[in-house]
């Protein structure tokens, strides 16, 4: 896909900020500092329309990134993140919950995991979680280019494994470094925003 316009529309904390235009929209979870901004700025081939930070824990609202006046990234509050307190972590889930269980017009959710580790107990938490409301999962799987090629094929299938990926759900290698996995991911995305 070739992205002509991606503007950040709003920072929602509740439903009645989601924006009322009814556009499909992909959703966006995974750990703090896994690299969701560094996967959208990659897709869109923009330096920094989602700001990508050292320090995790960084994102507390949904960002809602509106791509080609057509359809929603909406980026969710990373995870298991120990610095920020327990209610802090309580309020960012029922945010969560709120979204993922009463948006009407999100697609799917793409979780994304650094395929340099096994999946983490937070991860797999969030992935059951996805499919108990029975929605898409698209897996990508980050931080190729750190891993031998000799040794990927490995690391997808330990993911794959770790997660138990449902039979419908993909698994996309991604590197935000060379771009690997990129046509890749809009061809799924593609697919899920035409249903």
């Amino acid at each position: 896909m070739k992205v002509t316009n991606a503007e950040i529309v709003i920072s929602a904390v509740s439903k009645k900020q989601y924006p009322g235009d009814m556009l499909p929209e992909i959703a966006l979870a995974g750990r703090s500092n896994v690299g969701k901004s560094s996967f959208i700025n990659k897709l869109i081939n923009r330096k920094n329309l989602a700001r990508t930070s050292s320090k995790p824990g960084k994102t507390q609202t949904l960002n809602f990134y509106k791509i080609n006046e057509a359809f929603y990234f909406v980026d969710v509050p990373g995870y298991g993140y120990a610095k920020v307190s327990k209610k802090e972590r309580e309020k960012w889930g029922g945010m969560m919950e709120e979204y993922f269980t009463t948006r009407e017009t999100l697609k799917a959710a793409i979780l994304v995991t650094d395929l340099r580790h096994e999946p983490t107990k937070d991860d797999l938490q969030m992935y059951n979680f996805l499919k108990y409301h029975e929605l898409p999962v698209i897996i990508i799987a980050t931080k190729l280019d750190k891993i031998p090629k000799n040794k990927r094929a490995q690391h997808v299938k330990r993911t794959k494994q770790t997660f138990e990926v449902a039979p419908d759900d993909i698994v996309i290698p991604f590197s935000a470094e060379t771009g690997e996995g990129k046509d890749e991911s809009w061809s799924v995305i593609t697919n899920y925003l035409k249903n």
